[in-house]
């Protein structure tokens, strides 16, 4: 599918302070950038690098007063299919070794601590379909409720208070994947479809040798999904990090397919 991509963000820097971006589409496999363009007012000489195993790419700049960072893009992301229950969940000793990071507790994702609610809770399933079923009790038992979580929501508080965003959607999925022995990981993607527009936090698992896309929102297809980053939680792939303080202005956040 082919896809116009398209973010505005303006944000006030105040006092001057280092950021990084992640907006940009991803150089990755089956995801092929057309085109693209980026612009800044006023005008801001970026550090750019490029994730060598994702494709991931970040802007770096030391920032002060109003910036308004604008970018678009044209990517044709291939032929993305939804994961079939089928699909067959590894050993640990089958595992590609960059992939077994995938399988531990990180910052917002406390596998460690829902062992036996998998087991209680999904017994007898396994692979594509133990994902399939985590994904059905989450959009069964969250609500999806802007508003109730915050930054520094994890998914243990999210179990508890049974409501929140995609990011928050996005850690108990993960969570309970690698509570399973399922390696996932968070990814951040422009979403065709998506209502209201804006960044979209999903995540992937590692099953029969490769990685697959899931919603857990269940809000955006899986074919309309184009991948900015990835990485162990939403601190890996935050569309805006920085040092210091910096005061939201407005944002708007566009997919379209052409």
């Amino acid at each position: 599918m082919k896809i116009r991509v398209r973010a505005e963000l303006v944000y006030r820097f105040d006092p001057p302070t280092d950021a990084i971006y992640k907006i940009q589409v991803a150089h990755w496999p089956g995801q092929n950038l057309l085109e693209e363009r980026l612009e800044t007012t006023p005008s801001v000489d970026f550090i750019e690098n490029e994730d060598d195993e994702f494709g991931a790419r970040t802007l770096r700049a030391r920032l002060s007063g109003e910036v308004t960072l604008t970018y678009e893009a044209v990517v044709d992301n291939g032929i993305l299919k939804g994961l079939p229950p089928v699909t067959v969940q590894h050993d640990w000793n089958e595992l590609p070794a960059e992939v077994l990071t995938y399988l531990n507790p990180s910052r917002y994702c406390p596998s460690d601590q829902f062992g036996r609610f998998v087991e209680r809770t999904f017994a007898g399933t396994t692979g594509g379909d133990r994902v399939l079923k985590i994904l059905e009790w989450i959009r069964a038992n969250i609500d999806y409720e802007p508003g109730v979580s915050d930054s520094e929501t994890t998914a243990a508080r999210t179990f508890i208070d049974r409501a929140g965003v995609c990011r928050d959607f996005t850690h108990l999925g993960i969570t309970l994947c690698r509570a399973s022995g399922i390696p996932a990981r968070a990814v951040s993607a422009y979403a065709h479809q998506l209502t209201p527009p804006d960044f979209h936090a999903i995540f992937e698992v590692w099953l029969s040798d490769g990685w697959w896309l899931v919603d857990p929102t269940g809000l955006a297809p899986v074919e309309g999904l184009v991948r900015i980053a990835c990485g162990r939680d939403a601190a890996d792939i935050a569309f805006l990090t920085t040092q210091g303080t910096c005061t939201f202005v407005r944002q708007s956040v566009m997919a379209v397919a052409e």
